[in-house]
């Protein structure tokens, strides 16, 4: 019997632990891997880690094992890191690739396999497609011989200090002194993810939650989306002195705010902010990149400063991919992907968070009066998102019926055009869409909305799921 066929999503490799992400199927992608990268690189060097989830460090040594069976040099992180630090590492120490043991924001009964460049970011679809191609059914090296202990002591092994590397970025790079002196009250919910120990280490003053390596997540996936944070809201709300809240998802590499009310900032409003506080307060320019989910209310941003915007299909991986050839400002993602300029091209939810806090330590100004900022550039807007589950069938169904054209209105609101880069997205007027995708990791169906206020973003769902579902 043939073994099933390990796909890589938006995202990476994903899957059940011990169902289809076993040591076995990890040893498979791993020694694709090591052949890619000996058809491509003379001396191939990876750096390996993992983040939180259960049996990351099984995993991990089992990438480890494999790589030095194949003869490339592995830097492995001493214990669990964010994906930022991977990508950060394979920089610093100029390997060929970066590999992290991650299911990201996944349920906890999930992990995954993330390929990373040489360059900091997501290695690009066309390579990952490469390796997939490959993956053996059987493993070509006997990579359970491969002592690591011994590994290390013949420099076939080197034990990083990764977290210790970012640090030291991030104390270069932030006026730390500045946030801590603000006198701002910060919060920092990791979601129990692989934040938690940098977040302590950088500011060990201010308020920490889920500050435990707990695997199963209390059973919660470590989403940074406000029905994932209603203990942190509701901190905030009855502490009513914390001017603001950062979240971070399982591998810290996505971001999620709270102001000083207890109420959600999405990640359209931060991607505004980090533009609006690059151009203005710091002078930078250069183009904007976003995911075809994100605001249209970048349009209006960019158009204030005379930027040029580019919007590409959902998945970081692209935007990386225009990082690297240009120079960008700001990349972000509706998910709480974003990275800036003079970082690597990566999600970096800290790294964002920490822009956030500076900007207000600099200014003296409320989260919420520098949005107000923003609405007075771009005008207000509201965005929210449904993931429905729904059976293959009914999926496939709906998508089909947005590729015929069936869906000319919903309720009261009359489509005037469809864009469908990635998902279709209907628009009501230039400020006011809906958008339907189906999932590349999940069986779910997402709703889009995006509307002058609250509000409205909510009928436009109602209204949506009242036609697709009927």
């Amino acid at each position: 019997m043939s073994l099933e066929k390990i796909k890589f999503g938006t995202d990476g490799w994903r899957a059940i632990i011990a169902k289809e992400f076993t040591v076995k199927n990890v040893a498979r992608v791993t020694d694709a891997t090591a052949i890619w990268l000996k058809k491509n690189y003379e001396n191939p060097s990876v750096v390996v880690g993992h983040d939180c989830r259960f049996a990351g460090e099984l995993f991990a040594n089992t990438v480890a094992q494999v790589l030095i069976a194949h003869g490339v040099k592995v830097y492995q992180s001493k214990d669990f890191v964010s994906t930022p630090m991977i990508s950060m590492g394979a920089v610093e120490f100029k390997t060929s690739l970066g590999i992290i043991i991650t299911a990201s924001h996944n349920p906890p009964s999930y992990n995954g396999y993330k390929l990373k460049g040489s360059y900091g970011g997501p290695l690009t679809p066309e390579k990952v497609q490469e390796i997939e191609d490959i993956i053996p059914e059987k493993v070509s090296v006997d990579y359970e011989s491969v002592n690591l202990e011994e590994a290390s002591k013949a420099g076939k092994r080197v034990l990083a200090p990764l977290e210790d590397m970012y640090v030291k970025r991030v104390e270069d790079s932030f006026d730390i002194a500045a946030i801590k002196k603000s006198g701002m009250t910060l919060a920092y919910d990791s979601m129990y993810g692989a934040g938690q120990r940098v977040m302590t280490r950088l500011f060990p003053e201010i308020i920490h939650l889920h500050n435990e390596h707990n695997p199963s997540f209390y059973g919660q996936a470590p989403e940074p989306i406000h029905k994932n944070l209603t203990e942190f809201s509701n901190l905030i709300k009855t502490n009513g002195k914390i001017d603001c809240g950062l979240c971070t998802d399982g591998d810290a590499d996505r971001i999620g705010l709270y102001n000083a009310k207890g109420d959600f900032v999405d990640s359209h409003h931060i991607i505004l902010l980090l533009v609006h506080y690059l151009v203005k307060y710091k002078g930078q320019k250069a183009k904007v990149c976003t995911a075809f989910s994100t605001t249209v209310k970048l349009k209006n941003m960019c158009a204030h400063y005379g930027l040029e915007l580019e919007v590409v299909k959902i998945g970081f991986k692209y935007i990386c991919g225009i990082m690297l050839e240009e120079d960008v400002l700001v990349g972000g993602e509706e998910s709480g992907g974003i990275a800036i300029k003079g970082h690597i091209p990566e999600r970096d939810g800290i790294w964002m968070g920490l822009v956030i806090w500076e900007f207000m330590a600099k200014t003296g100004k409320s989260l919420d009066e520098l949005i107000q900022e923003v609405y007075d550039i771009t005008g207000t807007f509201w965005f929210e998102r449904n993931d429905m589950h729904v059976e293959d069938g009914l999926k496939n169904k709906i998508i089909d019926n947005c590729k015929k054209g069936v869906y000319t209105q919903f309720g009261k609101y009359k489509v005037i055009r469809v864009e469908d880069m990635d998902g279709f997205k209907f628009f009501f007027d230039e400020n006011t869409w809906t958008m339907l995708r189906a999932s590349g990791t999940e069986p779910v169906l997402r709703i889009y909305a995006e509307g002058k206020d609250k509000a409205q973003a909510f009928d436009i769902l109602e209204e949506v799921k009242k036609v697709i579902f009927a």
